[in-house]
């Protein structure tokens, strides 16, 4: 599942991309709303978001493949589709050995989040890097301004993500 291929194709590039910033989003969106009273819950609220947005993706992008090619998948082409949600699951890791520094008490709990939030949102903001290298464009002052705007409409989403479900 985690092999790496000869070259990625820009549909899995894009797939993967796509993982990485849903992934992100959805891990920020577990972590802002973690009250002083669920800090010792952060890694699992984490973990668990991680893991059921994985399933949910890979259960989706199995389905949508079938459409798109009207045959059913073999075994190669849904590892394909686990390895290009991986992203998802990779969001989990930085936060969740952020949040555990507060559990060896290197870092007091409401630190933690704090740091393990700015972390997702620099995540969030870093896809602009990865779009010019995928693109072969250079890093140009729009670049860091698409960071910037990416950084900002994550937050909206996660802003709205918690205030509809929380």
């Amino acid at each position: 599942m985690f092999a790496r291929e000869q070259s990625l194709s820009v549909e899995h590039a894009a797939g993967r991309v796509s993982a990485y910033v849903y992934g992100n989003i959805l891990v920020l969106a577990a972590l802002v709303p973690v009250t002083r009273s669920q800090e010792t819950l952060g890694v699992a609220v984490v973990l668990g978001a991680a893991l059921s947005t994985f399933v949910a993706h890979a259960f989706a992008e199995v389905v949508g493949q079938n459409i798109r090619t009207g045959e059913k998948l073999d075994r190669a082409q849904r590892l394909a589709e686990l390895r290009d949600g991986v992203p998802i699951l990779s969001s989990a890791f930085m936060p969740i050995a952020i949040l555990s520094t507060a559990w060896l008490g290197w870092l007091e709990p409401r630190t933690a989040q704090l740091v393990a939030e700015a972390v997702m949102v620099c995540r969030i903001a870093s896809i602009s890097y990865v779009i010019s290298r995928l693109r072969g464009d250079p890093v140009r002052w729009h670049t860091h301004l698409a960071a910037f705007v990416l950084a900002f409409v994550a937050a909206l989403v996660v802003l709205l993500k918690i205030l509809l479900t929380h």
